[in-house]
């Protein structure tokens, strides 16, 4: 393909992605963020997915089949996880105002400053060669496409790339000397790239698995028919040993997390710690998408490409060259150009960081001043030089990448170099998961591990790289160092069969580890490590003890302190900050007292003192801008103050502990008061209410009693004083004195009922009973009052149906009470229809009395069942009986353990249903409720 061509699609691309960081940075300083999303989140942490996934996956899958999984099973098994360890780390970082992994370790131990150059130097000696891979690939696929010479076409494509790529890094990577400002152009640049290399992989995937071939069986079908690729289809056919899986699960996992990009995307641009729930999900999707095609692709390449001298890290690119397709190829030569331009781009950024951070800064802070005056000026250039040392530092570190490429990465096959990057990175894992879960983790413990795994991962995985002409000899690899067979670095200490990195992650954890925890438990931590370790274990709380501790103390001039920000803040960020810190600690700032008397004349005005809060709250501030380990050196040579002993700070955390259980305590008192409370005032509404039940049920009784002994006595006095009446007209009131008598007998008795319901004391008489005949003698009982108002009684009930036990009388009553209320809710002047029907259900018999009467509204029909309520129902213009039927009835039911309930409509008649259980419950009488009774 032509190189100009090619150029020229390269620059367009570089464009684009310059323009889309420039577009989102104006977005970003308008207020009108365009990454604050959980989707560009998510695809920004696809910047796990380098120039490796791109080509070097195909490049594994066609010599070593489905090894290359591993490497993103690991990160898609940890991701339900994240909730819990990357949220917490977030949660840190974003209190603590941390921006690397070094910051992280170094603030977790102290705020060491050796500390934080250590993980800074292996991050460097790790992830160099790693951006070299990149670099790599930039270059070999630009040469594939354009049939250039590996050697010095090759050269010059990577140091065209190196110097693009670190101009942009430079102009949205490091455009502020505040590291802890998030780089939003730089973050929808990468997301865009995950787009990109993720369609171009699927374009490049589609074509060979349904252009190149007829889809995904037959593209495994004539690989099952070569030797060499059938062996490739099981796990025991690719070489990879059970040892050397689990060694990929945990190096992809550590490193989805550790790797300085991950860090940087994953926690320092964290917009809101929610997009994890979605991240949490999406990443491993991208991750399944994007390897779909990965052994269509290899074994296509195998198939079609196989002998002729093609590396099988070329394939994505060599087989639609192959084949013609340039346009295709072009477009999958984007698609890794995005995948290691992403990586380069977010990598640096983080080195650059930290290492100016915690290699130089460290050095420049330790400078003295003479005096104050030099001393803030001193203040302001160090703020210059920590932007322009982020800046040299991204050149720097790309200088060493294009150094290791063109001195030894050619040779390296892209896996192997990104397995020995995982495998440094995995040396920060026990001190990074230790910081976060124990307390008891010390600095000592931390560094002496983290060097001697390092020590170990140089040994066993870096110096076998470094064996060749002119280089280390090779008997270093049989022979041991000086000849020592037990110092072999495939072979330490005689450990023999594994694979190497098994090895070397091995040999290296077992140190690390081992001195960590060691080292942690022979020497007690210092105050600070106390105080740090209180703030990462405990960051879940609403706020931590040792967040609140002033970690200095003595007296330090204010106007230094506030020297000291403006050198690296600036005036108006230091003016935010402090006025937010005024809001938080009223008491903290001096303000001016009108009736202080002035200074003598020619005496200096008094210095103010800066509070100790006012330190630890500049320290969390530089530390955004510096690191933690150098705000605090910084700190402590401008303030000259002591740091809190740890016998101070155990005081302190003990009186605090005490103080917060004493609060527990109250607070847990507070709530049973609260309890109570409640418990009586639910009491007295129910008090209340069954007041208001009696005084209304006092009420409808009197009522109801006053009405039939009004209409006797009346027509007894009407007999009384007029002896003279008609026998016919005396018989007529006698007979209506009789039934008012009646009437009056049958309430008493249904009072009676109802309060011997109430309180408990009814009982049941059970007998086995045939429903069929119950029914068909109660509505022979009522037969007569459907006759006089012209209604159809229908009874359905099988005489099949399983004997029930129940109080016959108890039940009689039930059922004429039902009835009686059907007849009288007929409509006049239509034909009523009542039925009686019955079946069997699980356990019980269920009865239904329906009839086609007035209906019951909605509203009302959970009221029917309780006392007196036709007393008060206004819908009729004459009701009829007591009122009390129902109530008795719903009683009855339950006393028998099942339930009455009804279905009904307005003029749609209504239907009662009664659930009987056919075994007899063990308790007869009903518990006993709270009520009352006359």
């Amino acid at each position: 393909m032509n190189k100009l061509l090619v150029i020229a699609f390269s620059f367009g691309y570089l464009a684009l992605l310059f323009g889309v960081a420039y577009a989102a940075e104006r977005r970003s300083a308008a207020r009108k963020s365009l990454v604050a999303n959980p989707y560009v989140y998510a695809l920004s942490m696809a910047v796990y997915c380098t120039a490796w996934a791109y080509y070097g996956s195909v490049g594994r899958a066609a010599h070593q089949g489905l090894s290359f999984v591993g490497i993103y099973l690991g990160p898609g098994l940890l991701a339900p996880a994240w909730w819990l360890v990357l949220r917490k780390i977030i949660r840190v970082c974003r209190q603590q105002r941390l921006t690397s992994i070094a910051d992280f370790i170094s603030a977790r131990y102290g705020k060491s400053a050796s500390l934080g150059a250590l993980v800074t130097a292996v991050c460097v000696l790790g992830v160099v060669p790693y951006i070299a891979l990149q670099i790599k690939a930039i270059a070999s696929s630009f040469v594939v496409l354009t049939g250039g010479d590996q050697g010095a076409g090759a050269s010059g494509a990577a140091l065209f790339a190196a110097g693009v790529l670190a101009a942009f890094t430079v102009l949205f990577g490091v455009r502020s000397v505040e590291a802890t400002e998030r780089h939003e152009g730089v973050v929808l640049a990468v997301a865009l790239e995950s787009l990109v290399k993720l369609l171009a992989f699927l374009l490049l995937g589609g074509f060979v698995t349904f252009g190149l071939f007829g889809g995904f069986a037959e593209v495994f079908d004539q690989a099952a028919g070569v030797p060499a690729l059938r062996q490739l289809f099981t796990l025991q056919g690719t070489g990879t040993s059970g040892a050397e899986w689990l060694t990929l699960l945990i190096l992809s996992m550590s490193a989805v997390l550790l790797l300085p990009r991950q860090f940087q995307v994953a926690v320092v641009e964290n917009v809101d710690e929610n997009h994890l729930r979605k991240a949490m999900w999406l990443f491993p999707l991208y991750l399944l998408i994007i390897n779909i095609f990965v052994l269509p692709i290899a074994f296509g390449g195998m198939l079609r490409l196989g002998g002729r001298g093609f590396d099988a890290d070329t394939f994505v690119l060599a087989l639609p060259l192959a084949t013609g397709h340039s346009w295709l190829a072009l477009l999958t030569y984007l698609g890794g150009l995005s995948a290691a331009s992403s990586m380069i781009i977010v990598e640096t950024i983080a080195l650059s960081v930290m290492m100016s951070n915690h290699l130089l800064m460290p050095l420049l802070v330790r400078v003295p001043a003479a005096r104050p005056e030099g001393q803030r000026r001193w203040f302001a250039y160090l703020g210059r030089v920590a932007l322009t040392s982020r800046r040299l530092a991204v050149v720097l570190v790309l200088a060493l990448a294009y150094g290791y490429y063109a001195g030894v990465g050619r040779q390296l096959p892209l896996v192997n170099t990104g397995l020995v990057s995982f495998a440094a990175v995995a040396q920060f894992l026990p001190a990074v998961l230790g910081g976060l879960y124990w307390k008891g983790g010390t600095r000592r413990g931390a560094t002496l591990g983290i060097l001697a795994g390092f020590a170990i991962w140089f040994f066993t995985l870096v110096v076998p790289t470094l064996v060749g002409p002119g280089r280390l000899p090779v008997s270093l690899l049989s022979d041991g160092v000086g000849g020592l067979g037990w110092l072999r670095p495939g072979a330490l200490f005689g450990l023999d069969g594994l694979d190497y990195l098994s090895h070397g992650l091995f040999w290296s954890w077992f140190f690390n580890i081992g001195l960590y925890v060691g080292l942690s438990l022979a020497w007690p931590p210092t105050a600070l490590e106390l105080r740090q370790a209180d703030v990462f274990v405990d960051v879940f709380r609403r706020r931590s003890l040792a967040e609140e501790i002033a970690g200095w103390q003595g007296r330090t001039p204010l106007p230094d302190v506030r020297a000291l920000l403006l050198g690296f803040l600036g005036k108006k960020r230091t003016n935010q900050a402090l006025r937010a810190f005024a809001e938080r600690f009223p008491d903290a700032l001096p303000a001016a007292d009108p009736g202080a008397a002035a200074p003598a004349a020619g005496s200096p005005a008094p210095i103010p003192p800066a509070d100790p809060r006012l330190l630890t709250y500049a320290e969390k501030l530089l530390a955004g801008t510096l690191g933690p380990a150098s705000a605090r050196l910084l700190l402590a040579s401008v303030a000259g103050a002591e740091q809190i002993s740890y016998d101070n700070v155990v005081g302190i955390l003990r009186e605090s502990q005490q103080l917060l259980e004493a609060n527990r305590q109250l607070q847990k008192q507070r709530r049973q008061l609260q309890r109570l409370t409640d418990e009586l005032r639910q009491a007295y509404q129910q008090l209340q209410e069954l007041d208001m039940q009696k005084d209304e049920f006092l009420y409808t009784v009197t009522h109801e009693l006053r009405t039939p002994l009004t209409s006797i006595r009346a027509l007894a006095e009407i007999l009384a004083d007029n002896p003279e009446l008609e026998v016919e007209e005396r018989e007529r009131f006698q007979l209506t004195i009789s039934r008012e008598a009646e009437r009056l007998t049958r309430l008493i008795s249904l009072v009676l009922d109802l309060e011997k319901f109430e309180s408990g004391q009814a009982s049941l008489d059970r007998t086995p009973l045939v429903l069929a005949e119950v029914v068909q003698e109660a509505a022979e009982a009522v037969a007569q009052l459907a006759r006089e108002r012209g209604t159809e009684l229908r009874v359905e009930v099988p005489a099949s149906l399983p004997l029930l036990p129940a109080d016959r009388d108890r039940l009689m009553q039930v059922l004429i009470n039902l009835l009686s209320n059907a007849i009288k809710a007929t409509v006049p002047g239509r034909p009523g229809h009542i039925a009686v029907l019955a079946w069997p259900a699980a356990d019980a018999l269920l009865l239904c009395v329906e009839d086609n009467g007035k209906g019951i509204a909605l509203a009302e029909q959970h009221q029917i069942f309780d006392k007196f309520f036709q007393a008060h129902h206004q819908t009729m213009r004459k009701p009829e009986g007591s009122g009390l039927g129902l109530a008795i009835t719903k009683k009855i039911v339950e006393l028998h353990q099942g339930r009455i309930w009804v279905e009904s409509a307005p003029e749609l008649g209504a239907r009662f249903f009664i659930e009987l259980p056919l075994a007899v419950p063990a308790r007869a009488v009903a518990p006993f409720s709270p009520s009352f009774s006359l």
